[in-house]
């Protein structure tokens, strides 16, 4: 299980994201300055450095931390496919802010001067750890010396190691304010999952970004015929007018990025055929077909 095909294909918000982050921290780890990294009672509401909630969003506190907390964020590009930059770029945003409310919230309760928490886009990595949680399937299940585990186990011992890393009494706080936030997510509160943001936003990260490499050519072969729900049907004869070509096989690649995301290779492959090969598109397809 790694999150669908490699690279950052459909997925440019990531990208710009783990780029930033790696910057950030390189910056700061050039200059020596990982231990003015963090948050704490007196940065905030004594000495009044906002900045460092900024800094602490993107900059990670070691450099184990960044190897660990880069691989999450890459893998975590998934949900990015599947809802699409847009919305994607919401929920970094709602994780990442309601995450710091929660944390300023606690240290602006607790008072205490020696509690320090590390730095880092911790909200949004365990935020994103709700989703995988409910809407990621287990491929594979095995057993080591009897204890049972599965292939998204991996992904949830890289989350716990990013807590050991930095100690757990200044990561643990920030983690669960990121479960937190992404749980106010999930249920959809206020609506925020069909908040978007004006498009020339997420197109500035595609532009920013360095380019992908694109799907391969379609292959012809036999005829497909479809077997998306009509609503899922309609949907994608109202955003594509022209005929679809019957006899084009979606490429291999895109299937199983589709499939990564949890939808049946069937109902994958079918949609690819009805959005002619476009991953967004087929995305909007399955997602729509899905009964809420």
């Amino acid at each position: 299980m790694n999150g669908g095909p490699s690279g950052f294909n459909n997925a440019p918000v990531t990208r710009a994201f783990v780029i930033a982050c790696a910057l950030f921290t390189v910056f700061f780890g050039i200059q020596g300055r990982f231990n003015k990294l963090g948050l704490s009672y007196q940065d905030i509401f004594q000495n009044f450095r906002l900045w460092r909630l900024i800094v602490s969003g993107f900059a990670f506190s070691s450099a184990p931390e960044l190897m660990f907390g880069l691989y999450l964020l890459y893998y975590f590009r998934v949900f990015e496919r599947q809802i699409g930059s847009n919305k994607y770029s919401v929920f970094i945003l709602f994780s990442i802010t309601v995450s710091f409310l929660f944390e300023v919230l606690t240290l602006a309760l607790l008072k205490d001067p020696a509690m320090k928490l590390t730095s880092g886009p911790y909200g949004l990595i365990f935020a994103s750890f709700v989703p995988f949680y409910f809407d990621i399937p287990v491929s594979t299940r095995f057993r080591v010396f009897g204890v049972h585990f599965s292939d998204k186990s991996f992904i949830y011992l890289a989350g716990l190691q990013v807590l050991l890393i930095s100690s757990l009494n200044r990561s643990l706080l920030p983690g669960m304010c990121g479960i937190l936030a992404g749980s106010l997510y999930r249920p959809n509160f206020f609506r925020i999952r069909k908040a978007k943001f004006p498009e020339f936003i997420t197109s500035f990260f595609s532009r920013l970004s360095l380019p992908s490499m694109g799907n391969p050519p379609a292959a012809p072969s036999r005829n497909v015929r479809g077997s998306i729900p009509s609503h899922a049907g309609r949907q994608a004869e109202s955003n594509y007018s022209l005929p679809v070509p019957s006899t084009i096989e979606p490429p291999e690649d895109s299937i199983a990025m589709l499939v990564s995301m949890g939808f049946d290779r069937n109902s994958a492959r079918q949609a690819l055929v009805q959005a002619r090969n476009d991953i967004n598109a087929a995305t909007n397809i399955l997602l729509e077909a899905q009964p809420h």
